[in-house]
């Protein structure tokens, strides 16, 4: 097998990256376990950071940087900046990728780890509208670009390699362990915005305490950090990048090659599932919110319970990926995610008992959905394009399917009803499955 040659490399970028490798140099071999645990430990604490933003602009940015606007205008306001994240996502993948390319993969996740944990927690400190005026929303607007680019920079192969060790009939199980990080993390940010909330007076949540959520979020990413960099590292771990050729490739020569359609397909192969990855998690909070047709504590302690339920959904994809195959499974569970967006109008106006049940319900397919949404159509790339591939597709398919999700959802089902959450959810069950057969047909042809 080829592998990208390294340019020569600074000295002192030398010398980080060999202390870096001292201080994880206590193992000369990487189990599998020790790989999943790294790749699961390091989701919850992007997906935490991203959770912990999705959840206060509906509860907390609207009155503190939108005041001047009606609370439904302030939350979209609020959820399109939420989509820049998204959209910086690429630009901090192929960045980032350079960056490894001349200093090395420990020096990348050092430095995307911190911009992640020091743009969410710059967050904290942010004047609001009243003390800044505007200028607190562009600083908003930034750090929220920065958060984006932080994450895309932050993949470390992980997950590639994981599902590279897979034993042949266990490839759907290996396939859902990352995915584990999303519902944890959302757990976990729900679980602290609830105690917040909760226990303090609506006026002290809204001046100071939603900031601890930020604190935390900081200290995760720490922890976090030096979870991955034991792993990321060792010498161990490079012999294994370098001989399953896990290394960055040139964006521009992948998106010539055939990999660039594999990237697409793979993209919208996974639209179902990352079209209701906010549908979810954030809209229904904004939605419930806005109508006040119950509780924000109670929604919370549903979706916390939603969470468990996505846990034990994600698990067991891995399960059914093993017996009937990762794209059959995606296949049949895009038609229960459109049989689902045909039912989602009349759950979401049946009042409490209607909208638990579909956030319930929609977490469950979540879990069946995600478990199996990265690497479905990961195989067609070739070997030196399998590292860069995966990542691209990762963001293309978040940028497409989950980054306007909630501003489109609560949008369109203001002015036209909810009607438009099931015609969204619907085009995202219809572009898996046709991305789907497309992929069979180029793979029958080839």
């Amino acid at each position: 097998m080829s592998t990208l040659a390294h340019p020569h490399t600074e000295p002192s970028s030398d010398r980080m990256e060999e202390d870096l490798r001292r201080l994880s140099a206590d193992d000369a071999t990487i189990a599998p376990s020790e790989i999943a645990v790294g790749v699961i430990i390091g989701r919850a604490s992007e997906y935490f950071d991203f959770f912990v933003y999705g959840i206060a602009s509906v509860l907390v940015f609207p009155a503190i940087f939108f005041p001047f606007a009606e609370r439904l205008e302030g939350t979209l306001y609020s959820f399109a900046i939420f989509a820049l994240a998204f959209i910086a996502r690429p630009i901090g993948t192929i960045s980032f990728m350079a960056i490894q390319t001349r200093w090395g993969r420990g020096v990348k996740l050092t430095m995307s780890l911190f911009l992640l944990g020091i743009s969410t927690a710059g967050m904290a400190f942010l004047p609001n509208y009243a003390s800044l005026g505007e200028t607190s929303i562009v600083l908003l607007a930034v750090l929220r670009f920065f958060q984006g680019i932080a994450l895309g920079g932050s993949w470390d192969g992980l997950p590639s390699l994981l599902a590279l060790s897979a034993p042949p009939k266990r490839r759907g199980w290996y396939a859902m362990i990352p995915q584990l990080g999303a519902p944890i993390g959302f757990m976990i940010a729900s679980g602290l915005f609830l105690y917040l909330h909760a226990n303090l007076p609506t006026a002290d949540f809204l001046d100071w305490g939603w900031r601890y959520t930020f604190y935390v979020a900081f200290a995760i990413n720490v922890v976090a950090l030096f979870a991955r960099l034991r792993l990321v590292v060792t010498d161990e771990y490079e012999r294994l990048l370098k001989q399953r050729e896990l290394e960055p490739a040139p964006v521009g020569e992948m998106v010539r090659s055939r990999s660039g359609s594999n990237m697409l397909i793979g993209a919208f192969a996974a639209l179902a599932s990352y079209a209701l990855f906010h549908v979810v998690t954030v809209f229904p909070l904004s939605w419930i919110t806005l109508n006040s047709t119950q509780p924000v504590n109670d929604v919370l302690v549903v979706q916390m319970i939603g969470a468990a339920i996505a846990i034990f959904g994600v698990m067991a994809s891995g399960r059914i990926a093993d017996r009937i195959g990762r794209r059959s499974t995606l296949g049949s569970v895009a038609v229960a995610i459109a049989v689902f967006s045909i039912c989602a109008p009349l759950l979401l106006d049946g009042g409490i008992v209607g909208q638990d049940i579909f956030i319930l319900v929609g977490f469950a397919l979540l879990g069946l959905s995600y478990g199996q949404a990265a690497g479905a159509v990961s195989s067609n790339f070739a070997p030196r394009y399998r590292y860069t591939g995966a990542a691209l597709t990762s963001d293309l398919a978040w940028l497409i399917g989950a980054a306007f999700a909630p501003l489109v959802a609560l949008g369109l089902s203001s002015h036209f009803g909810l009607i438009a959450v099931s015609g969204y959810l619907l085009s995202g069950a219809l572009c898996t499955l046709i991305a789907l057969r497309v992929n069979r047909a180029l793979e029958i042809r080839g």
